[in-house]
């Protein structure tokens, strides 16, 4: 399938272009994510829990601004943070799918992140030996709140997967809906090869995202669905859902009804 999408895009990126498309793939992950769970402000199941998870939309957040930050550095002629994640239609967006399916329930949104987070937790890991010293350093400084979210998130699967059977039955569905969205996570793509190794190639990821999935569902008691079955795809290459046409219209309309405006 991947293969299939690529096929007929662009095979050939110079160094700069491929830096570009990599900033845009973490920071849209970040901002997309970020604008998903901040909606379960006063929604979460216990006081305790809501504050946390807006407290990690907003580390999100944070996290898409420095990204944008240096991004708009590199782009030029008056690219700002703003108008990168404020005036780009869908297209321009490189987001992994994952990140735009609903909230659903708690434990859709708690599966939802514990798969992205414990991707980010391998991800920006390894970005921390980069020789790109501004996203080396964005990943140093994120890699705390990063470990942070994949064990809130992991410790959440567990408690529903082991808790009732309401919770197991729940939470088991999550994880089958959302598995197929997992997939595009770990595409090759061609702007890896025109960067040097230090970026890391998200396909090295897939073993040890693959291992640490498998040992948090085991101690949930809870099934891991196929790791070959088919996968959705798109979402790198600006080709996505109906949904973040809906997440991008509440979250742009502001800036967009007054693009003029300021503080």
């Amino acid at each position: 399938m991947t293969g299939g999408w690529l096929a007929g895009k662009k095979s050939q990126y110079t160094k700069e272009e491929a830096l570009k498309e990599y900033f845009l793939f973490l920071a849209d992950d970040a901002l997309i994510l970020g604008q998903q769970l901040s909606r379960w402000c006063s929604k979460g199941p216990v006081l305790e829990q809501d504050i946390a998870i807006i407290n990690t939309s907003l580390d999100h957040i944070g996290r898409a601004r420095l990204l944008y930050q240096e991004l708009s550095k590199i782009e030029g002629a008056g690219t700002t943070e703003d108008t990168l994640a404020y005036f780009r239609d869908h297209q321009a967006f490189r987001n992994a799918l994952l990140l735009e399916q609903p909230n659903g329930h708690w434990g859709d949104s708690v599966v939802r992140s514990f798969f992205i987070d414990t991707f980010n937790f391998f991800l920006y890991d390894g970005l921390r030996q980069c020789e790109h010293r501004v996203l080396a350093g964005i990943a140093e400084k994120s890699i705390k709140e990063i470990a942070y979210q994949a064990q809130w998130s992991a410790e959440w699967v567990i408690r529903l997967g082991d808790g009732t059977d309401e919770s197991h039955e729940k939470v088991q569905k999550s994880i089958d809906d959302l598995w197929m969205w997992t997939g595009e996570l770990f595409e090759s793509h061609p702007v890896f090869e025109a960067l040097d190794a230090s970026f890391v190639d998200f396909s090295a990821l897939k073993t040890q995202w693959l291992n640490k999935v498998a040992l948090i569902l085991e101690t949930a008691t809870l099934q891991m669905p196929n790791a070959e079955a088919w996968m959705q795809t798109g979402g790198r290459l600006g080709v996505h859902t109906s949904h973040l046409g809906f997440i991008l219209a509440e979250m742009q309309s502001l800036p967009r009804t007054y693009p003029n405006a300021s503080w």
